[in-house]
């Protein structure tokens, strides 16, 4: 097995003249829960987008250094984006599931990448929503709105939903800041679950959250990276001040 799954180095971006992330270097191992955390602003989001090149969508920006998966700079040229996002999917801080039936929602990523045959179709969508927690709920109502189902549970159809394209990394952008707690510790306990077969990179503002899903911590401030390290160290002993002072609510 590979030693690290994602490698940054020197990873900087601008929007237009604002400096958002400042020369990042960072390595993630795979099968590992990687928490972000950090104040509001300070690049954490931004980062977790250079991932799957979703900054490529905003206009004015700029960025130099490396990403590597796999070895792979995904900023070359020849690098095919739609294969990186396929390999590299993301989960949104806001559920957005599309206004189709639940099957079409998970079903819908298999569909683009050619895949047709009822049946094979029926038994993807079946194992996603399985690995995303959800099938129980949700096996008598397939052919339901997916628009009709709670928060916690549109999110886990997200999750299902990027599951369905076979991704080998999964990048969560909050995903449960907006859901009640019972809804989020579903989310925590499925990352829990989803981590023996991803690598799995999520942006958190709660503390204890990524006290209690991630096997290690990156802390930005001010797009920079000030601290990484595993979690249970970086919550009890960390090296930086800064770090220190933010963990127990100094500052942020």
């Amino acid at each position: 097995m590979k030693e690290n799954k994602i490698i940054t180095k020197s990873l900087t971006l601008y929007y237009s003249s604002k400096m958002a992330l400042n020369s990042v270097t960072m390595q993630i191992p795979p099968k590992q829960v990687v928490a972000f955390i950090g104040p509001s602003g300070c690049g954490k989001s931004t980062f977790l987008r250079t991932l799957n090149r979703m900054n490529d969508l905003i206009s004015g920006v700029k960025i130099s250094g490396e990403v590597l998966i796999d070895d792979l700079n995904i900023y070359d040229k020849e690098i095919d984006v739609v294969n990186l996002r396929k390999k590299v999917g993301m989960v949104f801080q806001k559920s957005n599931p599309f206004a189709k039936s639940i099957f079409e929602n998970v079903a819908y990523g298999p569909r683009i990448n050619g895949i047709n045959n009822k049946k094979v179709l029926e038994e993807i969508v079946e194992t996603s929503l399985k690995k995303a927690a959800i099938w129980d709920e949700v096996k008598d109502r397939m052919h339901d709105s997916a628009m009709g189902l709670s928060g916690g549970q549109q999110q886990r159809l997200c999750i299902a939903r990027t599951l369905a394209v076979e991704p080998e990394i999964i990048l969560m952008d909050e995903p449960a800041s907006a859901l009640d707690p019972i809804s989020t510790s579903k989310i925590e306990e499925l990352i829990f679950q989803l981590k023996e077969h991803y690598t799995i990179v999520i942006v958190t503002h709660n503390m204890q959250q990524a006290a209690r899903v991630s096997d290690y911590t990156a802390f930005f401030y001010l797009g920079e990276l000030i601290e990484y390290g595993k979690t249970k160290k970086m919550f009890t002993t960390p090296e930086k001040r800064q770090t220190e002072e933010y963990i127990t609510g100094r500052f942020g």
